[in-house]
């Protein structure tokens, strides 16, 4: 990525919006009249990123959830709001709570890097009048393996070894196993710290997604967004696992690739040609073969996590905006539609690859961009 793109991106993410503490709850379903603020009128404002329409987006939104996009909807919030003079307050507690928040009723949307499970689409309906919670695609990218080892500047490791390190059955750095994979590297007679997630994470479910798909042998536990590993250390957020990994010696930990800044990644051994380094590049390469799996307006995909493909990058996750198709709040609607609109259009979707994300493949995002426009 060119070093005036990079400038450019963190010049916007500086500017994060200062949000009011008032912000009134935006969820589905209720037609109260909540959240003040000047309407923009049916206007396109520029601003940072591009051309931002703002139609009768009006007064705050409040919306929770992955902490994996925090980074993108810093840079999203930045010019939606000053285009449309919109209070976006978005919190990144993480995906469990981001569903948690949407399903009692709580937010405009929710940000989840898991698709909804069943029971929580049956949940959405008390919700989302007339409606449920539907997935929607927004951002893509690679889920890093952050790594401290002092000396090693490119590790390599595979699924197995990777299974073995979080189920603290690989506890040291200079275990056969690791040599094995770095014939070259000068490993250290060093503990290993391996960092994981506190609370539900949808950066869990698709790291814990790639280990039972690819080694279930070393990786015997269900999965889903709460760790189930013994041993290890917890940390809140992407942020606090990345900050975990960078002040320990001998840590590891997995997060979103923009957390990755000023730490060693580990490049994966999938079987292809040579090991894959996380990028957006790679993560793309990976996401561009997920499939549609979700039914009538959900766009929840179907990610490949054993790809061998060269180049293909194979622990990646997508994150989706969850809003409700029918019954979202009438006086919140018109933002939240405009919202979206801006991030799953062109000049949004461009702000992810100026961030170490990967935008959404053509062929998806375009339905996404159908979707948008149809909520009610």
């Amino acid at each position: 990525m060119k070093l005036q793109r990079k400038n450019r991106l963190r010049a916007l993410s500086l500017g994060a919006v200062a949000v009011s503490g008032a912000l009134a709850l935006t969820a589905c379903g209720s037609d109260d009249n909540g959240g003040g603020g000047k309407a923009s009128g049916n206007t396109s404002a520029s601003a940072g990123a591009g051309s931002v329409k703002c139609d009768d987006a009006k007064g705050q939104l409040l919306a929770d959830g992955s902490s994996a996009q925090k980074n993108a909807i810093d840079a999203w919030v930045k010019a939606f709001s000053q285009a449309c003079h919109v209070q976006i307050n978005y919190k990144g507690a993480g995906s469990g709570a981001g569903v948690t928040s949407f399903n009692q009723g709580q937010i405009a949307f929710a940000g989840s890097d898991s698709a909804l499970k069943p029971e929580e689409v049956t949940a959405s309906k008390k919700v989302c009048s007339g409606g449920q919670g539907i997935d929607l695609p927004m951002v893509g990218g690679p889920i890093a393996l952050g790594y401290n080892v002092p000396g090693v500047d490119n590790l390599v490791l595979d699924a197995p070894t990777l299974a073995k390190i979080f189920d603290s059955k690989i506890t040291n750095w200079n275990d056969a196993a690791i040599k094995q994979l770095n014939p070259g590297a000068k490993l250290p007679d060093l503990k290993i710290q391996a960092f994981h997630r506190s609370e539900d994470s949808g950066t869990t479910d698709n790291f814990t997604k790639y280990l039972i798909a690819t080694t279930p042998d070393n990786w015997k536990y269900s999965g889903g967004k709460a760790w189930q590993a013994k041993g290890g250390q917890a940390a809140s957020g992407s942020a606090g696992v990345a900050q975990g990994v960078k002040q320990n010696s001998g840590a590891i930990g997995y997060f979103e690739l923009s957390y990755a800044k000023d730490i060693s990644t580990v490049s994966i051994a999938t079987g292809a040609k040579s090991p894959v380094k996380p990028s957006t590049d790679s993560a793309t390469a990976d996401i561009a073969a997920a499939k549609v799996v979700g039914t009538g307006k959900d766009l929840s995909l179907q990610l490949d996590y054993k790809t061998k493909a060269d180049g293909a990058y194979p622990i990646t996750l997508v994150t989706y905006e969850i809003v409700c198709d029918k019954g979202n709040k009438a006086d919140t609607l018109p933002a939240t539609k405009a919202f979206l609109r801006y991030i799953a259009g062109e000049d949004g979707q461009k702000v992810l690859a100026q961030n170490d994300y990967a935008p959404i493949p053509d062929e998806i995002i375009t339905k996404v961009r159908s979707t948008i426009e149809g909520l009610s």
